[in-house]
């Protein structure tokens, strides 16, 4: 059985700096540091993290954490926090990611331009996520989030609409929403689209889709808690319908590797490369020789040799 892992898949540009900045000052401050929220949505990653000190906590832990020091995450922050830490005698470590500080940045200016014409602000995010919470907490004026279609009804389209999104959303999502918004707006003046999505994570689907073709399975390793991973697990789903989500190796099951030639590996921005080869190592040692490959699987493996080659 062949075993690849994707080279494009693993931490983004800004997971990898926050995890940085982690190991950074665990080592400098030799003792705890207090991660607002867990740090990436791997709960292996956070595991890890934990054993050299890390701890996650919430808001309420913030009154007990005076003088200690605080991390905040890629995800970022609104302002409150900052301002509640400042109160507190807490140090912090700002780990917000630059892609998302500089679209917290764009909220704040897209507020201001609606607030000139009686407009509304409109996010496509995931509700609740740490992300989302710190973009709409940006300013006071409410913001309008959307998940899918569905939510296109809290929209008032008698009123400009300022369309972004969160970083790590679809952008075939994005442009179909923004299409569907024009429509319904009849007038193309009353919206302004900002496509605010990360290309260092939205160019992952295309490459993502292409890589879980080659393969007779797939296996797709992220954390339950990550909205990109979910995104782009469906990427891989709809590329290839032997697609399988797992957070650890230790949820694999043998009947998956079923005339079975070649299995790729992948994951989400937030899955680490560590975990992705040990899920590799798990299949070659305990499903690489269990089964036998049928004739289809047979074609696909020759096309994946040519590549090697």
């Amino acid at each position: 059985m062949y075993v690849e892992i994707d080279q494009n898949s693993g931490f983004c540009f800004g997971v990898v700096r926050a995890i940085t900045k982690a190991e950074s000052a665990l080592a400098e401050y030799g003792g705890e540091v207090f991660s607002l929220g867990d740090i990436v949505h791997n709960r292996m990653e956070v595991l890890r993290l934990g054993q050299l000190g890390l701890r996650t906590v919430n808001y309420g832990d913030m009154p007990s954490l005076s003088g200690r020091y605080l991390f905040i995450r890629a995800h970022g922050e609104p302002p409150s926090t900052f301002r509640r830490a400042a109160e507190l005698g807490i140090h912090v470590i700002d780990a917000t990611c630059p892609v998302v500080a500089q679209l917290q940045s764009k909220v704040v200016a897209a507020h201001k331009r609606m607030a000139e014409v009686n407009g509304q602000v409109v996010i496509l995010g995931k509700r609740g996520h740490a992300e989302v919470v710190g973009l709409t907490g940006q300013i006071d004026e409410p913001t309008v989030v959307i998940e899918g279609e569905d939510d296109l009804r809290a929209i008032d389209f008698a009123r400009p609409v300022f369309f972004l999104s969160q970083t790590t959303q679809s952008v075939d999502l994005f442009w179909r929403l923004a299409g569907m918004m024009r429509e319904r707006l009849g007038d193309e003046s009353m919206l302004t689209v900002d496509d605010t999505i990360c290309r260092r994570v939205s160019n992952r689907e295309r490459n993502l889709r292409s890589f879980a073709e080659r393969f007779d399975v797939v296996i797709f390793v992220c954390g339950k808690k990550s909205s990109n991973g979910k995104v782009l697990f469906d990427v891989c789903r709809r590329a290839n319908d032997r697609a399988y989500n797992i957070e650890e190796e230790g949820e694999l099951r043998g009947e998956w590797f079923e005339n079975c030639a070649s299995v790729g590996i992948c994951g989400a921005t937030s899955t680490p490369a560590w975990l992705m080869t040990r899920v590799a190592e798990a299949i070659r040692g305990r499903f690489a020789d269990a089964y036998a490959a049928a004739p289809e699987s047979e074609e696909k493996s020759e096309r994946v040799e040519k590549d090697e080659k």
